[in-house]
């Protein structure tokens, strides 16, 4: 801003001097006084502005440079006010909101009832808005002071963590839910026999036990699977260090599932030699084992589930196990490693299957940095496809 120019003595008496020399040579008063004024106007134009004006100005702009610089490069999106006005936004913010909102009123930018309220609170305040830059996007932004008119608007996206506790609760929600249906079952049937007593023929008491076994044993295998993804999650950033052969691996677990009644039908269906894989012996057993009890499951019942071992370019590996079935409707396909999911409830519980299955798989193909491809065919069947990367590029 401009300061107020004055007028240089030395001019200003230098005209009065000379003004009362023209008077006194009998010039006229009014040429004199037209003189003197317009030699004191040309002085006033011709005063510079104050230096310390100017300084204020490049100080200024100088400080919002420096804050401009400070804040551009950090990855939270921040937004400085002059007012109401945004006078800065960095690149995160910008990222968030648009290009478009430096310069605007932070009322039109930020286009939100609880985002107005925030404007009008005080240091340190915060609001949670839920659908601030998408449907299930939650944001929360908090006011902080500057100074007397410079205020920082910090915006924080917790949109991950929501989905987190989310998933948290539908996860307890469901296993609760999946252990309650058998343990009713056992004690229904457990207090039918206690009531009856004696007087319960002996086949009825076979079959009321018989099904108090079944269920036992699925709360059992529903809870060793709980225990497993627990036990995986826990360990999904530990990268495997153990050199092993998937091809190996994989023949010795078709013969000892082929190898048991009603799952002759398992096949190795190829095998090439030296597919090595940095990788979890166990978790890559306990994944081989899933995949195949899955395609045991939901595959034709007298249709072959082939396995097969091959290596991939850049000395990668592939397991790619195969079912010939009903297959599974494209829209179930994004959905099928999420937990408890299943495409035909009624059809895996009377399996014995958890639904977590295939939730273990992802969190095992995860921790070894390989990649789950999931394809299927109605009326032909399904294949599950996992690549490893080369135990070399994984170790580095």
């Amino acid at each position: 801003m401009a300061g107020k120019r004055t007028l240089p003595l030395a001019g200003a008496l230098l005209a009065l001097a000379s003004v009362a020399g023209m008077l006194v040579t009998g010039v006229s008063a009014w040429l004199s006084a037209a003189v003197l004024l317009l030699w004191l106007g040309s002085l006033w134009l011709a005063a510079p502005e104050p230096e310390i004006e100017l300084e204020r100005v490049d100080a200024a702009e100088v400080s919002r440079d420096a804050v401009s610089e400070a804040i551009e490069p950090l990855g939270q999106p921040l937004l400085v006010l002059e007012g109401t006005r945004i006078v800065l936004a960095n690149a995160a913010a910008r990222a968030a909101l648009g290009r478009h909102i430096g310069g605007q009123d932070a009322r039109i930018a930020l286009r939100h009832p609880d985002a107005m309220r925030l404007l009008d609170m005080n240091d340190g305040d915060s609001v949670s808005i839920s659908g601030f830059t998408g449907t299930r996007s939650l944001w929360q932004l908090t006011r902080r002071r500057i100074d007397g008119t410079h205020w920082m608007i910090e915006l924080a996206d917790r949109t991950a963590e929501a989905d987190i506790s989310r998933a948290h609760t539908d996860f307890v929600a469901n296993a609760s839910h999946e252990l309650r249906t058998p343990l009713a079952s056992i004690i229904g049937y457990v207090e039918t026999l206690a009531d009856a007593g004696p007087s319960i023929d002996e086949q009825t008491s076979k079959r009321f036990l018989e099904t108090v076994l079944r269920e036992a044993r699925r709360m059992l295998s529903l809870v060793e699977d709980l225990m497993t993804l627990s036990h995986v999650e826990a360990e999904k950033h530990d990268r495997p260090s153990e050199q092993l052969d998937l091809a190996q691996l994989a023949a010795r677990v078709v013969a000892e599932v082929s190898s048991l009644r009603g799952k002759e039908r398992v096949e190795l269906a190829a095998a090439e030699q030296d597919c090595t894989v940095l990788g979890d012996p166990g978790q890559l057993e306990q994944l081989l084992r899933n995949l195949i009890d899955n395609a045991l499951k939901y595959g034709g019942p007298d249709e072959p589930v082939h396995v097969a071992v091959a290596k991939t370019g850049k000395q990668g590996v592939s397991l790619t196990v195969t079912d010939r079935g009903p297959g599974i409707a494209p829209e179930h396909l994004p959905h099928l490693t999420r937990r408890f999911y299943r495409t035909d409830p009624g059809r895996s519980r009377a399996s014995g299957g958890t639904g977590l299955g295939l939730a273990i798989v992802k969190h095992i193909v995860e921790r070894h940095r390989a990649r789950l491809d999931i394809s299927s065919t109605l009326g032909e069947g399904t294949s599950v496809r996992i690549d490893f990367p080369a135990a070399e590029r994984l170790a580095a």
